[in-house]
């Protein structure tokens, strides 16, 4: 398939042309960059060697319109208006935020402007939603944060083993969460040494995609208070998760081995392991432990993920993969390339 990478100078652009470059039935034959438009594809991913002498070109409608699927990966806001150009039957997967809210209340507190729609939300794990994905040619990419918290916590939801109306989050992300732009606060001289927390009071754009996602997968109202951490790390996400419970560990345990013991990128690790950011670099796969916390009867869910990888761009060709009809795990893997 021709395929077209819009804002593939950004580091979810770079880690989608890492995958497409052996993935076997996706050409990434058209690969725009905006206002890296002429500039060689090599002198922003240098590790990209299969695209040496290749040029990032300018986004045109044009050329999208003769590809047969095309990821967007530009910033919020800004993908609405070029779909508008696009013709209605391509097949598109955006890694920005601006279809995933059925909400338009909730796309204005937490985005600002008019809200541009919304398409099938590309979480292939939730109970439904793999056979919607593979129905649809309109897919919405989670969110990073979003991936590693609706997963970690999902099946306690629909299996009612929480009150899933005050679940606490406390997540850690790598500095290319926040993209490629220059920013002071994102220099390594900030960022080395220290942590700090942003965002903070609730206030974080992936609050109201969590809590919709989990409410229709589960039926139930769903609340988080989630706190976000900049981490001193390229890439990752540690995720910790928290909500009462009335049940013990082991009857949770049994929860989520049954509902992710066909899921090829979940793993639930055996006891007394913990994930680890660092275990999951450049993989598809999210990693993932629980405890009961007798004291307060709360259970407790660590989630790990690459933010470039299940948290963007793994899961945009997974996605892919599906409304393709591909197998969903096509050029993806679970584990990561390790220390």
């Amino acid at each position: 398939m021709r395929v077209g990478i819009v804002g593939a100078s950004g580091y979810a652009g770079g880690e989608l042309l890492r995958l497409l470059a052996n993935h076997g039935k996706f050409d990434p034959a058209y690969i725009a960059a905006g206002s890296s438009a002429g500039e060689e594809i090599s002198a922003i991913h240098s590790h990209l060697s299969s695209y040496f002498g290749r040029k990032f070109e300018k986004t045109s409608s044009k050329e999208l319109n003769s590809c047969d699927l095309v990821f967007m990966a530009l910033p919020h806001g800004e993908s609405a208006s070029l779909v508008s150009e696009l013709r209605s039957d391509l097949k598109i997967v955006d890694l920005g935020a601006d279809f995933r809210l059925s909400d338009p209340t909730q796309w204005e507190k937490y985005y600002g402007g008019a809200h541009a729609g919304t398409w099938t939300y590309g979480l292939p794990e939730l109970p439904g939603q793999r056979e919607k994905i593979a129905q649809s040619t309109r897919v919405a990419n989670p969110g990073c944060y979003a991936t590693a918290i609706t997963l970690a916590i999902a099946p306690a939801i629909t299996k009612e083993a929480i009150d899933s109306s005050d679940i606490v989050v406390v997540a850690a992300s790598g500095t290319t969460g926040a993209g490629r732009t220059n920013k002071v606060n994102l220099s390594a001289s900030e960022v080395m040494n220290s942590l700090t927390s942003y965002k903070f009071g609730g206030v974080h754009q992936h609050t109201p995609e969590i809590e919709e996602a989990l409410g229709k997968a589960s039926g139930k109202e769903v609340r988080i208070s989630f706190t976000p951490i900049l981490a001193p790390m390229p890439r990752g996400i540690l995720a910790t998760v928290s909500a009462k419970t009335s049940l013990d560990e082991s009857s949770i345990r049994e929860i989520y081995q049954k509902n992710y013991a066909d899921e090829k990128f979940v793993t639930l690790l055996p006891k007394g392991q913990l994930p680890e950011t660092s275990s999951l670099i450049g993989s598809n796969g999210i990693q993932l432990q629980l405890a009961v916390d007798t004291h307060t009867s709360r259970l407790v869910v660590s989630a790990a993920l690459d933010n470039l990888g299940k948290g963007a761009a793994g899961q945009a060709v997974q996605n892919a993969n599906l409304i393709a009809g591909f197998d969903e795990s096509l050029g993806l893997s679970s584990m990561g390339v390790g220390q």
